[in-house]
């Protein structure tokens, strides 16, 4: 996320919006926005598993750290359009989300 919008570039994240919703009301309970660790191969993944992070909703992400997300439980969608963490959340929650191509080609 930077400027409180989705980053195209996953690799590129000021911040990550941590959104945790209710299924069944289909509403955010809660929105939680960290700085992540420095940027090193293999270290997001397992960062934002240990926060309880179940799916990564992003522009664009490399197949390695797509590999890597899935070996630590996470679902990853690329091809996100640039908005609010809120509005993806609910979006991809209630099924509408309109995805396009993974915006990253490495």
């Amino acid at each position: 996320m930077a400027a409180g919008k989705l980053t195209l570039h996953f690799g590129h994240c000021e911040k990550f919006a941590l959104v945790s919703v209710n299924k069944d009301s289909q509403t955010i309970a809660h929105k939680e926005e960290l700085v992540p660790p420095p940027h090193e191969p293999g270290v997001l993944p397992k960062w934002l598993a240990e926060k309880g992070a179940q799916v990564i909703i992003a522009g664009g992400m490399g197949s390695r750290a797509q590999t890597l997300f899935s070996q630590n439980g996470i679902t990853v969608v690329t091809g996100a359009p640039v908005e609010t963490p809120e509005v993806l959340a609910l979006s991809y929650l209630n099924g509408t989300l309109q995805t396009g191509s993974n915006t990253c080609d490495h």
